[in-house]
C-alpha cells in the first residue's frame, strides 16, 4: 500500500538522507509527467524529457502543443516523477512554468541536457541539433512546493 504524500518542502536540503534521494531520481530519471490546465480546466498530462539542475526544471517542446498552448493561458504546473516499486516512491513538484522565447536563458543548461539524452538521442537515430530544431520551445519551471511519501 502507498504511503501518504506528506513530505511538503519548498526547496530541498540535500544534506537529508531523503531530500538527497529526491534530488537524485530527479537528477537521473529520463521521464516526468508535466500537468497543465486547459482553458476550459481539464487537466492534461504528456510525459516528457527533462533536467532538474537543482533549483529549476527545463523542457523542451514541440511550440503548437496542448501543454504549450495552456501555458499561455495558465502557468501552473505539477510534475510527477513514477513510482520505481508500489507506491512509495512518486515524487509530484508544483510549481510555475514560463515559456522561454528564442530559448534564452538556456544556454548554461544544453550541455547537460544534450549529455543527459545523448543515447536515448543516437538510440533513435536523430541528433540534438535535430532535436532542438523541432522541440524549439523551451520550458522553464520554478518548483513552488516538493511532495513525497514520508518513510
Amino acid at each position: 500500500m502507498a504511503k501518504a504524500m506528506k513530505l511538503e518542502k519548498l526547496m530541498l536540503d540535500v544534506k537529508n538522507a531523503r531530500d538527497a534521494h529526491i534530488d537524485e531520481r530527479l537528477r537521473s530519471n529520463t521521464m516526468i509527467w508535466i500537468n497543465t490546465v486547459r482553458p476550459d480546466g481539464r487537466p492534461h498530462s504528456a510525459a516528457v524529457w527533462f533536467l532538474w539542475d537543482g533549483s529549476k526544471f527545463f523542457i523542451f517542446s514541440m511550440p503548437k502543443t496542448q501543454k504549450v498552448r495552456n501555458l499561455r493561458q495558465n502557468t501552473n504546473v505539477v510534475l510527477a516523477l513514477d513510482d520505481t516499486k508500489n507506491g512509495d516512491d512518486v515524487i509530484q513538484v508544483e510549481g510555475k512554468a514560463e515559456l522561454l522565447e528564442n530559448n534564452s536563458g538556456v544556454s548554461a543548461t544544453l550541455p547537460a541536457f544534450v549529455a543527459k539524452y545523448d543515447r536515448m538521442f543516437k538510440s533513435m537515430g536523430s541528433t540534438p541539433e535535430a532535436m532542438a530544431a523541432e522541440y524549439s520551445q523551451a520550458i522553464r519551471i520554478t518548483p513552488t512546493k516538493f511532495l513525497a511519501p514520508v518513510e
